[in-house]
């Protein structure tokens, strides 16, 4: 009898359920768009009404843009989103909510606005352009390229289009590409830009063409000169250049366009700080207890590594900290783990001694200069041995060069493989595919030769491309004869000093320090995978070492590469070439150990990591050194 109760209330129940309304999601999109989740960053674009089926509700807008043409910028937004729940794919409501929440600063809401805009209509190219411009700004520059794409396939003949692809190609260290699209716009205007002369000069510079650079900053002042981010490149072209005093001239006249401008602020104190100013620089990265001037994650990262070279430590890691806070506030990426963690695994899987050993390699190209890979984890001192190598002259520089990555993105298509990288090289096995890493290794010196690095008579050029250690499999099969030089340094002096600068190299882990220890140990141990299942042409070289006894580790690593010792490689710091990466001001200074161990007044701020990273610092011969016990020694 109990049992027939209590199926009979569960069936009265059921029956019930089934007349009553479904339960409605109100739960708030976490982007803060103040629309409902399902409205907004969950919504299924498979539900959505044509457009035609939503006309009845465009008196909505109307009353919405009136409001904000009123001032009333809150019954605005009320209105919009108002419509955008009864109508969510609406393309104008989403435009106009897109440009309140940009004037309310609602950056993350914002992007998700302009995203749906993108994807709803893929030909919109006023709503690519934006997005782009957002994607850029926040460092993410792959995803930025892929829509900067779509604009000029949406407007090929549209300058604009052509300026983002110079923008995004340069930001990512492609500025030969990037100078092509720069040079369009000139073409399609109908009269010379000053903008874009200043953009191309700011392109010329990152490729080290320095006096082109200088002339067409010249030319864009003199059709423009009340322009503040003209006049802030072309001083941060001559600090780069060692032209102090001009710099200075030249922010003085940036000073008067904008005055406490924070980035005319940081060039002024990173000038000082070039001059051994370093008091002076500092206090110009000050924060008045008003809070009226509030200092920018890059401002902040700067005071940091002032307050370091004086001393100052704690206050130094304080400001790290800030600058990194700052950065995340403002819509930094965080670490992807997932992504890198996803890569590592499908790489270690792929390159297995067994498959290596049926694996054919690229042959050696002759009548052209071959790569140097310079490798090791940013900030390590990759830089350093880069200056210094291309003193030789049987040496060009490369720099940080992007080829080997762009190849792991084109070789599906170019060995017409269903498969992605490195799974897309299964298909070298095939008949028609022989030439397969022929072809990809062509793709790379080629695109070396356009990019006009090789100088006169050089039998070698560098590439130091951050984290190309992650692919040493694919390196070994297309330059199996390449020298690899692995830097190593103290895995806490690298970490520090990835936390102190503002980078995007290997999935965004400079974001926290947590997150650039757990890269550091991912990398650390792929490259022990790769080099216990292939051989390679692999010389490990220690920082700490080349900084302690620089000449023999000099003739080591040229006896390496297989050329002459030169003593002029002892003097790298009179190297005249512009080294386009963080490091470019240290290069410039002779061989100093103020960087040797540099982490270890930090020892307190890092304990965090400290036994994340312990294995790999055993593993490398490092220690955990403490202040204390140094200072006993």
């Amino acid at each position: 009898m109990y049992n027939k109760r209590v199926r009979g209330a569960t069936s009265r129940v059921a029956a019930a359920s089934l007349h009553s309304p479904p339960m409605v999601d109100l739960t708030p999109c976490s982007c803060g768009s103040g629309l409902r989740r399902l409205r907004c960053c969950a919504l299924d674009f498979a539900v959505l009404s044509p457009p035609e089926a939503t006309q009845a509700l465009s008196p909505l807008l109307v009353q919405a843009e009136a409001a904000l043409a009123a001032g009333d910028s809150a019954t605005a937004e009320n209105q919009a989103r108002h419509l955008l729940e009864l109508a969510p794919g609406r393309e104008d409501a989403l435009l106009f909510l897109y440009r309140i929440c940009r004037q309310a600063q609602k950056s993350a809401a914002a992007e998700a606005l302009i995203r749906r805009v993108v994807a709803l209509n893929p030909n919109n190219f006023w709503a690519t352009n934006e997005l782009t411009l957002m994607l850029l700004n926040k460092g993410a520059l792959a995803e930025a390229e892929m829509h900067a794409r779509n604009a000029i396939r949406i407007a090929p003949q549209n300058a604009q289009a052509h300026n983002l692809m110079g923008l995004v190609l340069t930001e990512a260290n492609r500025p030969l590409i990037g100078e092509y699209h720069y040079r369009r716009v000139l073409e399609l205007a109908d009269a010379e830009e000053p903008i874009t002369l200043a953009n191309l000069a700011w392109n010329l510079k990152n490729q080290g063409r320095i006096d082109e650079a200088r002339a067409l900053y010249q030319r864009s002042l003199a059709l423009k000169p009340d322009v503040l981010q003209t006049v802030l490149g072309y001083a941060r072209m001559e600090e780069a250049d060692r032209k102090f005093a001009r710099a200075l001239e030249l922010l003085d006249e940036a000073e008067k366009l904008l005055p406490d401008h924070p980035s005319v602020q940081l060039t002024r104190a990173t000038v000082l700080a070039r001059q051994k100013d370093t008091a002076a620089a500092l206090a110009i990265l000050h924060e008045p207890e008003d809070g009226r001037v509030k200092l920018g994650p890059s401002e902040m990262s700067e005071k940091g590594r002032l307050l370091d070279q004086m001393g100052r430590h704690d206050e130094a890691f304080a400001c790290f900290q800030a600058g990194k806070m700052r950065a995340l506030e403002m819509g930094a990426r965080g670490y992807m783990e997932e992504a890198a963690g996803e890569q590592a695994a499908r790489l270690k899987g792929f390159f297995t001694e067994r498959r290596l050993k049926t694996l054919p390699r690229a042959e050696l190209r002759a009548g052209m200069p071959q790569p140097v890979f310079i490798v090791g984890f940013p900030r390590s001192g990759t830089t350093l041995i880069e200056q210094t190598l291309t003193v030789h002259p049987q040496i060009s520089a490369g720099d940080e060069l992007p080829y080997i990555n762009d190849i792991t993105q084109i070789m599906p298509r170019l060995l017409a493989s269903p498969l992605a990288y490195p799974e897309a090289l299964a298909e070298l096995w095939m008949g028609d595919q022989r030439e397969g890493l022929n072809e990809l290794r062509d793709y790379y010196l080629n695109r070396a030769a356009k990019a006009g690095i090789f100088k006169e008579g050089a039998a070698f050029f560098t590439d130091k491309m951050p984290l190309n250690e992650t692919h040493l499999g694919l390196i070994s099969l297309l330059f199996p004869q390449s020298p690899i030089i692995h830097v190593i340094r103290h895995p806490l002096d690298v970490l520090l000093s990835v936390y102190s600068n503002h980078l995007t190299h290997g999935f965004f882990c400079a974001a926290q320090i947590e997150t650039i220890a757990r890269h550091y140990n991912l990398v650390a141990d792929l490259i022990l995978h790769y080099r216990a299942n292939m051989a390679l042409r692999y010389l490990p070289v220690r920082y700490e070492d080349v900084v302690v006894d620089q000449e023999s580790n000099v003739r080591k690593i040229l006896d390496f590469i297989g050329v002459e010792f030169d003593p002029r490689c002892l003097a790298f710091e009179r190297n005249t070439r512009y080294a386009r990466t963080a490091s470019y001001a240290q290069v410039t200074e002779k061989l100093y150990d103020r960087s040797r161990y540099r982490y270890r007044p930090y020892v307190k701020h890092l304990e965090p990591v400290l036994e994340t990273l312990r294995p790999v610092i055993e593993l490398l011969g490092y220690a955990i050194d403490r202040p204390d016990a140094v200072a006993a020694e």
